[in-house]
Formats: structure tokens, sequence, C-alpha cells
């Protein structure tokens, strides 16, 4: 394995030997080499391949100004974060991670740290990639010293969300997220009932508004069998409350995002809004 271009004392580019590129990271390992000279294996902390060529000019660019302490958190809280999800993180959609905690240590540096005004959302209906962002503060501060805030974990947490959930933006994740937000006040406030966040019924819906937001940004069509228009016309007429209600859900879809929620839809949001009408009449009586 061959030096082919120095990036920096940390970084450089090499091919194998079906003549792909790829990056190869570690610390000195660019230093004092010149095209042409071995790689010291023994160095290697981690390589990076992708397929597209301008993919990896995307990369090569990012991570030639990432410091080697914040390169190596990114390595660990990637490696992290696909044990934690059990699923395959490819280093193209994670490494503008790499980026962004450069820039979030640089601005807590000159104490210019941002609030998250999605915290409390990433919170609640991402559990999991919230506990990774956390570990991810752990792992920043053992590498670079520096203690980033809580709000920090929730960034870090939606470049997981957005690679899990294959939106092609960080402000997709936000919309999407902004998006539950809406449904859920607008379903307490409708139907005149306080949710109970930590009910199955509770978890059950959120869970569904996650996938159905996923396919609205994603332009994705409900993967369910066509609903049964005899089904359709029992739910809109044995649920009357809950389904004025989806009608109110479908009509904010349509006004804000320009979408057109089908049947399927209906009767889904229909019958999860009506479970949460019933458990509230519950928790009344």
């Amino acid at each position: 394995m061959n030096v082919e271009k120095v990036i920096n004392n940390n970084l450089v580019r090499s091919r194998d030997t079906r003549n792909r590129e790829f990056l190869v990271m570690g610390c000195g390992l660019g230093f004092k080499k010149k095209p042409g000279d071995p790689i010291d294996e023994d160095r290697i902390e981690k390589v990076y391949r992708l397929d597209s060529r301008q993919d990896q000019d995307a990369m090569e660019t990012i991570l030639a100004r990432v410091p080697l302490e914040v390169l190596q958190a990114f390595n660990d809280i990637v490696a992290y974060g696909k044990l934690s999800l059990h699923t395959e993180l490819s280093d193209g959609l994670m490494v503008n991670l790499a980026d962004h905690i450069a820039f979030a240590l640089e601005r807590h540096g000159k104490g210019l740290d941002l609030s998250n005004a999605l915290l409390s959302e990433i919170r609640s209906f991402y559990p999991h990639e919230y506990e990774i962002g956390m570990k991810a503060l752990d792992i920043i501060r053992k590498h670079t010293g520096s203690t980033l805030p809580r709000d920090e974990a929730g960034f870090i947490a939606l470049h997981f969300i957005s690679v899990a959930s294959q939106i092609n933006s960080m402000s997709e994740t936000n919309e999407m997220m902004r998006l539950i937000r809406k449904v859920l006040s607008l379903v307490e406030y409708d139907c005149q009932i306080q949710l109970d966040r930590n009910s199955l019924q509770y978890e059950r819906f959120v869970t569904h508004l996650k996938y159905f937001s996923r396919r609205l940004f994603s332009e994705q069509t409900s993967t369910a069998l066509e609903t049964d228009p005899g089904l359709y016309q029992m739910i809109k007429s044995q649920y009357k409350k809950a389904y004025l209600c989806a009608l109110k859900v479908a009509d904010l879809v349509r006004k804000e995002y320009g979408k057109t929620l089908n049947n399927d839809e209906m009767v889904y949001l229909t019958i999860h809004i009506n479970r949460l009408i019933e458990l509230y009449r519950q928790s009344r009586d």
C-alpha cells in the first residue's frame, strides 16, 4: 500500500489492487511522506472508502480540515452508533458529522454554543439516537478534553436520524420532527385530551408518525394493502371524533407540505387517534 497523495500529516490517499481510491487516516501517517512512499500499516487507524469520485473528493475536503483528535472521536462515535443501532453507516453519509463536531468545538472554545430548539422532541421521539448523542459527548471529551453542552447531543443525534431514516438533508430531518410535534399538538387540542407520554398507545402513535413523516419527506408511498372501501367507511362512521381529527391532520399536511393523504393513511391515523382518546377517557373515569 503506497501513498498517492498526502492530504495532511494524518491523512493520505492510496489505491488498492483494483485501482480503487481510498483515504487512509492515522497519527503522523502523512508526515514527511511523498507520492510513491509505502504507508506504515502499523499507524493506520481508519480507511475511508467511497464509490463515487465526487463523493471521495467531498470527503477528502472535509477530512483534510478536521483535526486529528476530532477524526479519532468521529471514528469512535460512528463505530459506537453502528453497534448501538445494529446497522451499517456509510462513511460518505456520516462524514458531515466530523465537520459538525469540529465546528462545534471551535464555537465552544469561543463561548458561542448553539441552542437546539428541537432538543425535547429529539429526546422524546428518538431516545435511542439521543443516547448515542450523549455517548458521543463522552467520546469527544475523552479525545479533546472539551465538554460540549447537551444541545450538541441532540445535533449529533440528528445525523444518525437522517442516515437511518434515509432523509436527504438535515433540514428535512428537522422538518420531520416539527411535523410530528405539530400533529401531537393538534390531536391534544382538537380532541381536548392530554396525551400520556408514558403509555404504549402514545409510543405506537409516535412510531407511526415517524414512518409516516419519513414516507412524506422521502416521496415514498405506503406499502400497506389498499384499504377496503367498506372498512374505510366503517372506521369513518364508528370513530367520528378521531376521524374528524385525522381530517385536520390531512389538511395540515396538504397546506404546509402539499401532500394528500390516501385512505390507508387516514384509517391508520384514525385508529391511533381513537386509541389515544379512549385511553384519556379511561384515565378520567
